[in-house]
């Protein structure tokens, strides 16, 4: 028999409440950001969607595509520097997979969401209610923007914003995917459907598979949070519920991953419609 998609529970990790304040460097201004790892820093300088003040690199690194993020910076006279490896620690929490290269730049921006609302004659618009995990919403976005979504909407509380853990996570994706965040997402919900957008959330008791509804037509995907779900009232204001079968032991899917399941069936359905 089939099983059907239930969230995760949240995963918690220790945090190093003693490490000293990251360290910023000279001309570092205010409402900045310090993105790391080689794919979201050349995904950064690619896009030119927002200001980026200087790049480190450390002594030693050899990835192929450094030649290019150095490019880059030439071209765009962009302050660039090797820094010893050791030197990295200054900046970013520990433990985190930096590759050997590091940008300071502007913090990524929000649209707000009829940018995202009427980009599109038929939208495809994702809607995450209360995505706490970083990783998780990194991940979702390098997803949707390899799914072609319009955009991503996301609550203002409860829910993680675009940090720099998400831009490593998204490996890039957070240059290309418009973002918005609202302070209600029931007020969201019924904004679409006066739109005439289809409001499809997920949910372990859908009687519906995500496979039978028509992804041709104007919809935004609704998934909730790492463990809790989508909350009852946001599921309540759908227009119909979907569930992910699952065939194996385990009864869940990441969120991510589930996201990435319901989406690409979506552009399948729309790839045959074009």
């Amino acid at each position: 028999m089939k099983k059907k998609f239930r969230p995760p529970a949240p995963a918690s990790a220790p945090r190093n409440n003693n490490r000293p304040p990251r360290q910023k460097p000279e001309g570092f201004k205010t409402n900045t950001s310090a993105i790391y790892g080689v794919l979201p820093v050349l995904e950064a300088l690619r896009a030119d969607n927002r200001r980026v003040d200087k790049v480190l690199i450390a002594d030693g690194a050899h990835e192929k595509r450094l030649s290019e993020i150095i490019d880059l910076c030439r071209s765009r006279s962009i302050a660039w520097s090797r820094i010893p490896r050791d030197n990295f620690a200054k900046h970013l929490d520990s433990g985190v997979n930096h590759q050997g290269v590091l940008a300071f730049t502007a913090a990524a921006d929000y649209v707000d969401a009829d940018t995202i609302l009427d980009a599109a004659e038929t939208p495809l618009i994702m809607v995450l209610d209360g995505v706490e995990d970083p990783r998780n919403l990194g991940a979702i976005l390098r997803t949707a923007e390899c799914a072609g979504v319009d955009g991503v909407i996301i609550p203002e509380r409860r829910a993680v914003g675009l940090t720099d853990t998400v831009a490593k996570s998204s490996a890039g994706a957070i240059e290309y995917v418009k973002v918005a965040k609202v302070a209600n997402l029931n007020r969201l919900i019924e904004d679409l459907k006066q739109r005439n957008v289809w409001v499809v959330g997920t949910s372990v008791d859908a009687a519906m598979s995500y496979d039978e509804w028509d992804w041709t037509r104007p919809t935004a995907l609704v998934l909730g949070g790492e463990g809790s779900g989508l909350h009852r009232l946001v599921a309540e204001n759908c227009d119909v519920l979907v569930n992910i079968p699952m065939y194996g032991k385990i009864d869940s899917l990441n969120v991510s991953v589930a996201a990435g399941v319901v989406l690409f069936e979506a552009r399948r359905q729309r790839a045959k419609e074009e």
